[in-house]
């Protein structure tokens, strides 16, 4: 007897290879979170269907409430409420509907993060920011370091062999640049580019994003994301992000899925953007060039770079602290520094508190069971921690 898996699998190849016959070609499904957006839905909907006229191998998914008109785009309907929009999009994900998504918002875990890319100013080319939501560690100086590998990782899977890079100006990242250096003198087949001012290197200024000096910039996510919006909305007067390719896919180790981010800003091209970057990155492969890219680094002592960047461990029983058994984390708690995002969670452990770390799209989450989110903040102000 056919179980309903082997149904849903033999409906999934089945549209695939009707997609195929009518296009010629493979079609990727990306899923579209259709909610949220400060602009309206139409908004992101018309991102849509901008996108697949560009882009015919590409299959918009819309998740959320169906709007009359776009019929043109498949649809995985939901009501208005975003946690089921969310949710719906997770569930695609997970049982293979579509191959990545373009979300307004993600809870990405701790490690994960993301590769934007942006239109610069000066001569129109495009610029990697690495990265810009999430975080790939909790520390700047090891975030850098491992942007460069997740960085590289996105610029291959768009077909860029040797990608150059720099690092913005910013606190760690002249640490960080020494630990890169000792990578590329291992083996790893790091690229740097140079700074177009007088004294050069690859530490890089604020002039250097807008020629651009390089592929990719490396900075931390924070950063990256105020550099995200300034050169989506910095005609538009803000409200409006009108340029680019968004907040881009998320990479991390270990990491498969390809879920893009976009912002309640941003503007139908923006949208169109990030879903046709989002598909180019999933045809390209990014987890596995994630993998490889991983592996080379590690071969050439990634392991040993981080922890001579990475601050001395605090001298207290927190190493000794254990987690409580693990239950669902429904709930999210904002507020707490990145710097101090792993103390907060083995504070609430002590408690007695089960709860996770993770990156949303404004910074650094802890979450927690529905039942006891009223305890674990009480415990987090107890320390101040929020």
């Amino acid at each position: 007897m056919m179980t309903d898996d082997k149904k849903k699998i033999i409906g999934q190849a089945l549209a695939r290879v009707v997609a195929r016959a009518k296009s010629g070609f493979d079609q990727i499904p990306v899923g579209l979170m259709a909610a949220g957006s400060e602009l309206g839905q139409a908004e992101l909907l018309e991102g849509g269907r901008q996108a697949q006229a560009e882009d015919p191998r590409l299959k918009v998914v819309a998740i959320g409430p169906r709007r009359p008109g776009y019929e043109d785009l498949d649809w995985l309907e939901t009501d208005e409420d975003e946690a089921g929009v969310a949710q719906a999009l997770d569930t695609a994900l997970s049982e293979g509907r579509i191959q990545g998504a373009v979300a307004l918002h993600y809870p990405f875990p701790l490690g994960v993060t993301t590769i934007g890319r942006v239109v610069t100013p000066a001569r129109g080319r495009p610029l990697l920011l690495a990265s810009t939501t999430g975080t790939a560690a909790a520390q700047t100086g090891p975030a850098l370091v491992l942007n460069a590998v997740f960085g590289r990782a996105v610029a291959r899977s768009l077909g860029l062999k040797t990608p150059t890079l720099g690092l913005l100006n910013i606190v760690g990242a002249s640490q960080a640049l020494r630990a890169l250096t000792s990578l590329k003198e291992a083996g790893y087949p790091l690229e740097f580019g140079a700074s177009g001012r007088a004294d050069g290197g690859a530490l890089l200024r604020g002039n250097d994003l807008l020629n651009p000096a390089v592929d990719i910039c490396l900075c931390d996510s924070l950063t990256g994301n105020v550099l995200m919006k300034l050169f989506g909305a910095w005609h538009t007067g803000g409200a409006y992000e009108a340029l680019g390719w968004g907040y881009g896919p998320s990479v991390g180790p270990g990491w498969k899925r390809v879920v893009s981010i976009i912002s309640r800003a941003s503007g139908a091209p923006v949208v169109a953007g990030a879903l046709r970057f989002t598909a180019a990155a999933i045809r390209g492969g990014l987890p596995e060039k994630a993998a490889e890219e991983m592996a080379a680094a590690e071969k050439a002592g990634l392991t040993a770079a981080l922890s001579g960047l990475a601050p001395a461990q605090r001298s207290t029983d927190e190493n000794d602290v254990k987690a409580p058994p693990a239950r669902p984390t429904e709930e999210e708690i904002h507020g707490v520094d990145v710097l101090d995002i792993e103390a907060a969670v083995t504070c609430l452990w002590r408690d007695g508190l089960y709860a996770e770390s993770a990156m949303g799209c404004t910074g650094p989450v802890v979450k927690v069971p529905r039942d006891a989110l009223e305890a674990a903040k009480s415990c987090l102000k107890r320390h101040n921690f929020i």
